[in-house]
This record gives structure tokens, sequence and C-alpha cells, in this order.
């Protein structure tokens, strides 16, 4: 059997692959029912987040430091005879996926980690074992870094993607609760409005009262 990761290629996301990121955002987001939340835009990427050098776009080069990187899945440009596309109607070089991601930080282990914040594949292109691929170099990227975790958040309804996650090693965070401050609330926070009375949180978290 064909490796999958013999058909494609994973390289960090270049100026030039701002239009699909951003695309597949908005195609996850419309998956998610939230297409309506999504604010960004491709001058706001091109801003925020960290790019590979690019030697066939138009851009200036890029040297804004940015706050994440993004994994661009593809399909080959010029397959070789064996990487044949197994599926009929694929045009080469096509986009398939990406993963979003960002470091975070273990104050009990000491050590640095990876969060992914969007891992997304296209339609057409499920079922191939691409998702599993771009997981896979993630946790290759923390290992290399010596790190000691990859995180990353699932909707509670989106039972299909928990059962893929499980079934890497993935195991759920019962015990835990997110919180956010967004909007109208973290500006309260920030200006002061809004700090009051706490509770107590602590196993690695948050203390306060």
């Amino acid at each position: 059997m064909t490796d999958p990761a013999d058909q494609v290629s994973i390289t960090l996301a270049s100026t030039d692959d701002i239009p699909h990121i951003l695309a597949m955002i908005k195609e996850l987001a419309a998956h998610e029912h939230a297409l309506d939340s999504v604010e960004a835009t491709e001058t706001s990427l091109l801003h925020t987040l960290t790019f590979a050098p690019s030697t066939t776009s138009g851009h200036t080069p890029h040297t804004n430091p940015g706050y994440a990187k993004t994994l661009i899945l593809r399909l080959p440009t010029n397959p070789t005879p064996n990487q044949t596309p197994a599926h009929a109607g694929d045009e080469p070089g096509a986009i398939a996926g990406m993963a979003l991601f960002f470091p975070n930080y273990s104050t009990w282990r000491s050590r640095p980690g990876l969060y992914l914040e969007d891992l997304y594949v296209r339609p057409a292109y499920r079922g191939r074992g691409y998702g599993g691929l771009l997981i896979r170099s993630l946790a290759q990227e923390v290992l290399r870094m010596g790190g000691g975790r990859l995180e990353w958040s699932c909707l509670k309804w989106n039972e299909g993607s928990l059962r893929f996650y499980e079934g890497l090693g993935a195991r759920r965070m019962e015990g835990w609760v997110g919180l956010r401050l967004e909007g109208g609330q973290l500006e309260g926070v920030a200006e002061g409005r809004k700090i009051g009375g706490g509770g107590r949180g602590g196993g690695g978290g948050v203390e306060a009262a």
C-alpha cells in the first residue's frame, strides 16, 4: 500500500498561501456553523502569521515574526510514476489542508509545546490520512524543539473528529473548563472595570482570589 506521506508535501506556508489560508479558515468556520464570526482578512493574516521565504510572489520580503505558523499540505505538482494520484480529478499541486499552530508552555514540566488552533482537510481530500500526516508533522516539531506536548480543542458535537483524535492516542481533558475573555469583557478587565471577587483554581492553571 502506498504511504500517503509519499504522495504529498507538507511545508511552512509562504505569503503566496495567504488566500488559501483565509479560504480554509472560512471553510472550517462554515463547517462549525460560525462563518459570521470570522474577522480574518488577507491583510490581518499577513501581519500576524509567520511565513517561510517566498521566491514566486510579488510581496516584499516578509519580516514580521508573527504569532503563529501554518503548515500547508499539497498534492504533488509534477507527480512521478509512484506519485500517480489515486483519485481521479485531483489537481496537481492542489492545497488539500492545513494546520495552524503556535507555541505554548508547561510550567509543571518546564518544557515548551505547541497548540494546534486549526486543523483542516478539505472535503474532497478526506479519508486519505492527510489529517494524521499534519498531526504527525506537528508531533515531530514538538519533539524537535524538546517539547512535552501537543494540545488542541474540539467541539463536543464533532464526534467523528473526537474518535479520530482518540485513535491517535489523544485523551480528553475532562477535568478542565476552557475560559475566554474577548471583546468588551477583555477591554473591561484591561481597564479595571471588571475586576472583582474571584474563585480559586489550581492544578497547573491559575489560582486567584
